[in-house]
């Protein structure tokens, strides 16, 4: 038995896609997702702002393929939410991994000023991506899943 309907003009899933999007214009959303685009971009080019990219050191790849990621994330974030919302979680597992890359990369340019970017960015992508997370969450308990606290106010 064959259906002829395409299952994306489904009522229900694009309620959810419309649920998700006006997640996505909230002014904060916005604000959370220039910032990751800005961080994943001042990450990419660290090894260039810093000063560690004279050779091509392990963490300076490491900063610049991970800071595109982040900033493909973001872009993805802010121009389809209701698609990539499944994503959310990625971007503080890149913010932990900046924080702790120039520990585990070996290579010899953990100084002391590509710590303090990778830990300052790193956690500036944690956060912004739990705030991400947060709005992904916030929609899904609107639609039927769980709510991420009681202080969450009504959709509009």
């Amino acid at each position: 038995m064959t259906h002829g309907a395409d299952i994306g003009t489904h009522p229900d899933i694009m309620q959810m896609r419309a649920r998700y999007e006006a997640a996505a214009a909230n002014p904060a959303a916005q604000l959370a997702d220039g910032l990751t685009l800005l961080s994943g971009m001042y990450l990419a080019l660290s090894p260039w702002i810093v000063g560690f990219s004279g050779t091509r050191t392990p963490l300076a790849v490491n900063n610049l393929v991970t800071g595109l990621a982040v900033a493909l994330l973001a872009m993805g974030y802010s121009s389809a939410f209701g698609r990539t919302y499944g994503l959310s979680w990625v971007a503080p597992l890149l913010g932990i991994w900046t924080i702790v890359a120039p520990w585990v990369i070996r290579g010899g340019m953990a100084t002391t000023g590509t710590i303090i970017s990778n830990v300052i960015v790193g956690a500036l992508i944690l956060l912004l991506g739990l705030a991400m997370m947060r709005f992904a969450m916030t929609q899904r308990g609107h639609t039927g899943g769980f709510r991420t606290g009681s202080h969450m106010g009504p959709a509009h």
